[in-house]
């Protein structure tokens, strides 16, 4: 999608609704999706492929393979005259069959929402929110997007004191942060881990931008929160936990750092073994990283 460029900080009204977005799904309330109470949009389409991901459905977008119509058990889904997956919402019962069956960690239910459309669902409960989220999948692969949605938040001078959060796995460029800086109030970043070959095998990718995103978003003060989301075996080790912290501190030794414990839920099956660590594991975590800085420690 593109957008016309804009001075920046230049924040205007009206226009951004018709844009765009590839919309896997939304909650109009979340308590877990940054500070406060948030409506949370989820993006489809992902850059990484975590070992770990919950939401692995959220990772490519539907080739329209077809698989997932045949075994739909509401009739929900099919196939129209050009062979493109169609999802009927009305008649879907809610199952999650369609992601089960499908084997290209995809769903043919995500839809393709303008501006307006979020905007007419965020109206009716922002009087109980304290901001909109949007997730993913990855938001900053879809940044114009975005930037169009925070946009048309802060001209509404119904919604304008909701705050703007980007939850990212934090490998974009520089250039899409920047484009997203006039109207972001922040991001929390996933940091799967500080060494690369581990960082290579846990979601095929370097981790080379994540640790650029993580600098410049503290640097710019829109770092809300870095998550470490923490597998025993694989990249919890107390050295790399000891190196990781020393790392983080130095780009701001009271930066709020959040502990996640690995859960199954949601999780593909795996070639390497995936456990989840015990209570006593995740406060060994926090504790090791405490030791590092003055962090804002949370422990999930």
């Amino acid at each position: 999608m593109k957008t016309v460029p804009e001075e920046p900080g230049e924040v205007r009204a009206g226009r951004h609704e018709g844009a765009t977005g590839l919309i896997t799904d939304v909650i109009e309330f979340s308590a877990v999706d940054g500070p406060g109470n948030r409506f949370v949009v989820f993006t489809q389409g992902c850059n990484l492929d975590c070992i770990a991901c919950h939401n692995p459905y959220t990772i490519n977008p539907c080739i329209d393979c077809g698989d997932c119509v045949v075994s739909c058990p509401s009739g929900a889904l099919s196939l129209d005259a050009a062979g493109r997956v169609l999802w009927d919402a009305a008649t879907c019962a809610g199952g999650d069959t369609c992601i089960d069956v499908c084997e290209y960690d995809s769903t043919p239910k995500a839809r393709t929402l303008a501006v307006a459309d979020l905007l007419a669902r965020i109206r009716p409960a922002a009087p109980f929110l304290s901001g909109v989220t949007v997730s993913g999948g990855e938001a900053t692969q879809q940044a114009g997007f975005v930037r169009a949605l925070f946009t048309a938040l802060k001209s509404d001078t119904g919604l304008a004191r909701l705050t703007c959060f980007v939850d990212t796995n934090g490998d974009a460029d520089n250039d899409t942060w920047q484009l997203l800086f006039p109207v972001m109030d922040a991001a929390m970043v996933d940091l799967k881990c500080l060494d690369d070959a581990i960082h290579r095998r846990m979601t095929g990718s370097g981790n080379e931008r994540i640790l650029a995103s993580i600098r410049l978003l503290a640097a710019a003060g829109k770092l809300h929160e870095v998550r470490l989301l923490l597998l025993p075996g694989v990249n919890d080790a107390d050295e790399l936990l000891t190196r990781t912290g020393r790392w983080l501190s130095a780009v701001d030794p009271r930066m709020r750092v959040k502990v996640i414990g690995f859960r199954h839920h949601g999780v593909r099956p795996s070639v390497v073994p995936l456990r989840e660590p015990s209570a006593e594991q995740r406060a060994h975590y926090a504790d090791v990283l405490r030791a590092e800085g003055d962090f804002d420690l949370v422990v999930v």
